[in-house]
């Protein structure tokens, strides 16, 4: 598998020869350039948080990473198995000039990555990104003297960043244990199964755990999708929970099962914690252009502008900052809130979704209702080495430049009752399809219809 360097992280499959995967040379290779990046920038002493998902290849990966900062002179606080957004809270508050977090998120366990972050514990902009891949290609390295080699300290983030979430304005944590919530955690085998149990019960929940074994086996395909939860809602209604939650493994993106076993729809995730947050916090919403109409529709009832991005995380928060949106997101079920940090973080999305359900006294399939239905259809296609993706989409385009067509990136075509999103992915060697309508019928035709399409080009 080709080694993918993009704003979502160096990503790689673990394994076979070099320049095919995320190889101990890249590792240590994109992670000094780093180093010499934030050296390069930074005045004074540099420190960097490391921090890693459950994998594996984790603990190997880390000390790779650690070694090769340490090798440059920088110090290193190391979270040990932690999650994304707990490196993103830890890096300003330990007053760092970065992070990496080790995790390739939803990617299957023979994948890993480095996710690298500023200062201000926020992912690293296309542009610096740009200067940090230049730097590895040139090995332009400056090592330090045997004196001056870096430390590594370990710290243990867990109750910090639970502390954090339990003190924003907009969680009631008494509210929640009055209402006597019983909930399912699917952890996929990884750090959600240490972190999501343990605010859980600080929050008066009582918690079946399935899955939260952090070592690497993922019992499932990791990506918090309806096809992968069948385990999640039947063990809610075996145990007859309130409702079920699932994250992914790095535990930035977070799913809902409601107590009858069906599903709250990671696309609605967003929504609903969105309502709650625009009942006191009144500002514009933003999500990417793959997210549901349903967040705009919320926006409207709370008479605040909706907003739409590009893909990705760095360009939701860079639009949220432009915007001033008190909440903000992504349709694959994460919760940036910028009360905590600009990132997204399924703890803070747990404490806010709780919130809300306690607030208003509904069952959890109850509070679904409330919101009007989307239905979603993610396929995708893998890239051949001949095809142009890039002219695919201009050709598509162009196809149907009389509809509303928002070339941002890739290429959404907004049609009267639903929409389909064709662009690249960051994180894999795929071509995208997202499609949404009135219907899963109509939401799943349109897909195939494109898919048939993108199969002329090939």
């Amino acid at each position: 598998m080709t080694l993918i360097k993009s704003i979502s992280g160096i990503r790689g499959t673990i394994g076979g020869g070099a320049g095919d995967n995320l190889t101990p040379l890249d590792v240590v290779k994109f992670s000094t350039a780093y180093g010499m990046w934030l050296k390069a920038r930074t005045q004074g002493d540099v420190r960097v948080v490391v921090g890693r998902d459950a994998r594996i290849s984790g603990a190997i990966i880390q000390d790779l990473v650690q070694s090769s900062l340490q090798s440059l002179g920088i110090d290193v606080v190391d979270l040990g198995l932690s999650t994304t957004p707990t490196v993103e809270v830890a890096v300003p508050m330990e007053s760092a000039s970065g992070g990496i977090i080790l995790t390739a998120s939803h990617n299957p366990k023979q994948w890993n990555a480095l996710k690298l972050l500023n200062e201000k514990g926020e992912f690293v902009s296309a542009e610096d990104g740009a200067v940090i891949l230049k730097i590895a290609e040139d090995e332009a390295f400056d090592y330090a003297e045997v004196d001056d080699l870096g430390s590594a300290t370990k710290k243990d983030y867990l109750q910090k960043h639970i502390d954090a979430v339990l003190e924003l304005s907009t969680v009631d944590s008494e509210l929640v244990r009055s209402a006597g919530f019983k909930v399912v955690v699917d952890a996929v085998n990884s750090t959600g199964g240490i972190y999501l149990p343990a605010l859980l019960r600080q929050m008066g929940v009582e918690v079946v755990e399935l899955y939260c074994e952090p070592n690497g086996h993922f019992p499932h395909n990791p990506e918090p999708l309806p096809e992968h939860l069948h385990d999640l809602c039947s063990k809610v209604i075996e145990t007859q929970a309130s409702l079920g939650f699932v994250v992914d493994p790095d535990v930035d993106r977070l799913a809902i099962v409601s107590e009858d076993g069906s599903l709250f729809g990671e696309e609605y995730t967003l929504v609903a914690v969105a309502d709650h947050v625009l009942k006191t916090q009144k500002g514009n919403t933003v999500s990417n252009l793959s997210s549901t109409r349903a967040l705009r529709d919320v926006s409207e009832k709370h008479g605040v502008d909706y907003f739409a991005s590009a893909v990705g995380e760095v360009n939701v928060v860079e639009m949220m900052k432009e915007v001033s949106a008190p909440i903000g997101g992504e349709g694959n079920g994460g919760i940036i809130y910028p009360e905590l940090h600009y990132g997204r973080d399924s703890l803070v999305g747990v404490a806010l979704f709780l919130t809300h359900l306690a607030q208003s006294k509904l069952t959890c399939s109850e509070l679904r209702k409330t919101y009007k239905d989307y239905f979603m259809s993610k396929n995708k296609i893998e890239l051949t080495p001949n095809l142009d993706v890039d002219q695919l989409l201009i050709s598509i385009a162009q196809k149907y430049k009389e509809q509303d067509v928002d070339c941002t990136d890739g290429v959404k075509i907004n049609f009267d009752e639903e929409w389909v999103h064709l662009r690249k992915s960051n994180t894999e060697p795929i071509i995208r399809i997202y499609t949404e309508s009135t219907s899963p019928q109509k939401a799943s035709a349109l897909a195939d219809r494109f898919i048939k399409e993108i199969g002329s080009f090939l």
